[in-house]
């Protein structure tokens, strides 16, 4: 595992965030963004295709890979305008698509990129729990642990509740 360096000169503080089409991701994204604005640095937003069921047929995986990639990108760019809509326009963002389980990624990317230095996620207000990730960290079942923070941020919250709290 590389040493954080977000810090050091030459390096710029990253927050992590796992992109999807959920609502608490957006709780997520706007607390990211806030500590962005005040402590500068720069976002992350982590799209993770899950493998399906057809690996073994090459056509049918590269057309799945296809379309996740392409809808990865749509909700990147349908983010940062949400982003600058709300008042976060300097705010800047880096994109990463990974294919493979979610957990396994987030440990690969932190690991890849010595200046990520907060993972950040929003909790679900469903009363099913959390959201399927949150939980999986919550028991540390898939993750090993992480080598930056955890925040969790509560989905229910407005967007001039989570600006005063980051």
């Amino acid at each position: 595992m590389k040493p954080r360096r977000s810090f050091e000169e030459g390096h710029r503080r990253k927050f992590l965030i796992v992109v999807d089409e959920s609502q608490e991701f957006e709780s997520a994204l706007y607390y990211a963004a806030s500590r962005v604005q005040r402590s500068s640095g720069l976002i992350v937003m982590l799209y993770v295709i899950e493998p399906s069921e057809l690996q073994h047929w090459a056509g049918v995986h590269q057309v799945q890979l296809d379309e996740e990639t392409t809808k990865a990108k749509a909700l990147f760019r349908l983010f940062r305008r949400k982003l600058a809509h709300a008042g976060f326009e300097s705010v800047e963002t880096e994109d990463v698509v990974r294919e493979g389980r979610t957990a396994e990624e987030i440990n690969h990317v932190i690991a890849e990129d010595e200046d990520i230095a907060i993972l950040v996620l929003g909790a679900s207000i469903d009363a099913k729990g959390p959201g399927p990730l949150v939980a999986s960290l919550a028991t540390a079942r898939a993750t090993g642990g992480f080598a930056v923070p955890v925040t969790v941020v509560p989905g229910q919250l407005s967007l001039a509740e989570i600006k005063a709290l980051a």
